[in-house]
């Protein structure tokens, strides 16, 4: 049996409004429409549906056997459609009660604690899950519908014509170095001084490995790499136990700031990251990440007044 087209569930919904309230002026003032509309959706469901639902008495009408048939039906009808959108919506990530947010390690000391706690007092009820990695690898989950958005480095790997960017802050590149390090009193170092030294760097796919390598080549040299690592935590270890030297960025200063100290190169060697979130244009007017979108804005402006 095909479903005449006139049978729609905006028109259900006005039925089961009148249904409830019993008179067209009461259903119509709940809808916020005319009576004459609730009229004309009733008598083009009875059209649909080809059979009388009311006992028409004048301007009067009295449900028959047929109305409250329907009403069971498509009350169970119109949740069942509402819990269809919501499902449909959360498994393509629109306002889900969960956010997927993945960030850059070295994000986690200051940056990604005071978003997710302005995104938590614009939306209370959201869980947010918290998904740490390289730029490459989560640019990848991005894109894969794995995550709504990413706290990266914007830079080659982050540009692609799907996907929108916000810029947050840029951050310079510094030499890290023991505390006890010969360098650790300099003003600033020349990187070519340090051609025979022995250095740690992120694993490739991580945007500082990427800048490292950068800045080394303008220095004029390959640096002796004892050990690669997959988060700047243990690389800052490594380095204040006196493992190597490293190129990091100045955004994770108050970290190790006792047995680790960043120091500037000199100015021809400078490069700066330029840290931002990253999101897919056709998740734009997701709630969830409309709100993330407004904090990123906020915390950008306090650190330009800062």
């Amino acid at each position: 049996m095909q479903i005449d087209e006139e049978l729609t569930l905006k028109k259900l919904e006005i039925f089961l409004s009148f249904m409830h309230n019993g008179n067209l002026a009461r259903a119509a003032s709940e809808l916020e429409t005319s009576s004459v509309s609730v009229h004309r959706a009733i008598h083009s469901l009875e059209n649909a549906l080809r059979c009388p639902l009311f006992k028409h008495e004048g301007r009067k009408l009295t449900p028959l056997e047929s109305a409250y048939v329907l009403e069971e039906k498509a009350r169970k009808l119109i949740q069942d459609a509402g819990e269809m959108v919501r499902l449909t919506r959360e498994a393509a990530g629109f306002s889900s009660e969960r956010f997927k947010l993945g960030a850059l390690y070295s994000l986690t000391v200051k940056t990604v604690p005071q978003l997710v706690m302005g995104l938590k007092l614009r939306r209370s009820e959201l869980n947010i899950d918290l998904i740490l990695g390289s730029n490459v690898d989560l640019m990848y989950r991005l894109k894969n519908f794995e995550l709504d958005a990413i706290l990266v480095s914007l830079d080659e790997s982050t540009s692609d014509p799907a996907c929108e960017q916000l810029p947050l802050f840029s951050d310079d590149i510094f030499l890290a170095v023991p505390t006890d390090s010969p360098f650790a009193q300099e003003a600033e170092v020349d990187l070519a001084d340090l051609a025979a030294s022995t250095f740690i760097t992120l694993a490739q796919g991580f945007a500082t490995y990427r800048d490292g390598v950068r800045v080394f080549e303008q220095a004029g040299f390959e640096p002796n790499v004892a050990m690669q690592v997959n988060d700047i935590f243990t690389l800052l270890s490594m380095v204040s136990s006196g493992v190597g030297y490293a190129l990091l960025p100045g955004r994770i200063s108050a970290v190790y700031e006792n047995r680790v100290k960043l120091i500037p190169l000199q100015p021809r060697y400078r490069l700066q990251q330029h840290i931002g979130v990253v999101f897919l244009k056709s998740r734009e007017r997701d709630p969830n990440l409309l709100a993330l979108v407004a904090e990123c804005r906020m915390y950008s402006r306090r650190r330009e007044e800062g």
